[in-house]
């Protein structure tokens, strides 16, 4: 049985090695510092209002994205199960192309593989447009290959977990994506566990956000390809 996941293992964080990473972490960690917190105060606000005011349905997306989760096993777990009923639900009130996302962060199957074997088992139509995306093990890989795949110009749904979400934008648009979020979830139930994942993903978001930032104004542009 693959190990439970770990941000700092299987997430951003294990890029510790990478020297552009700790330039950017260094600048991040500064330009809290230097703002007495407020910084991470406004990107946990910020995460947790994406989280909290999320959609249900796109507006206007003809492609659904659909982010994986670590398996447990080779078998979803209750989070991902959520996103995977999502996307059932769209696709039974209109026809939409479908990337499914996640590669192998553990031992079997991919994320993706898992998510068409359950979207199968769940009366997804045979004649589907759907494609799996399975050479990821984060969001950043999750994003860059998609766009391999399918381009940015048409108007894509991003959909995963509520905490999720906020970082999930913030790489789409980095990345020149037209996306919207959809929420796997109906509603944030706060709990927590999960308030302090939403301050896990708050740090992300800081990270990305500040570390891009300060790559561009500075004319580091391998650190700016990191992220764009």
């Amino acid at each position: 049985m693959s190990s439970p996941y770990s941000p700092f293992r299987d997430g951003p964080w294990r890029h510790l090695a990478d020297r552009d990473v700790w330039h950017s972490l260094t600048v991040s960690a500064l330009a809290v510092v230097f703002s007495a917190g407020l910084l991470w105060v406004y990107f946990f606000v910020r995460t947790l209002s994406l989280a909290y005011g999320a959609p249900l349905r796109p507006r206007s997306a003809d492609t659904l994205l659909l982010f994986g989760k670590r398996l447990t096993g080779e078998t979803v777990d209750t989070d991902y199960a959520s996103r995977l009923e999502r996307l059932c639900q769209l696709v039974a009130e209109r026809p939409y192309a479908l990337l499914l996302l996640g590669g192998h962060t553990g031992a079997g199957l991919s994320e993706a593989a898992a998510a068409l074997a359950w979207l199968r088992e769940h009366g997804l139509p045979q004649d589907a447009d759907v494609r799996c995306e399975d050479a990821s093990t984060d969001t950043l890989e999750n994003l860059r290959n998609a766009r391999d795949l399918i381009g940015t110009s048409a108007r894509v749904a991003l959909i995963s977990s509520r905490y999720h979400l906020p970082r999930c934008l913030l790489l789409a648009q980095s990345l020149g994506f037209d996306a919207e979020i959809v929420a796997a979830e109906p509603g944030l139930r706060l709990t927590p566990g999960l308030l302090a994942r939403l301050a896990l993903e708050a740090s992300y978001c800081l990270w990305l956000d500040v570390g891009r930032r300060w790559a561009r104004l500075i004319g580091h542009q391998r650190m700016v390809d990191r992220v764009t």
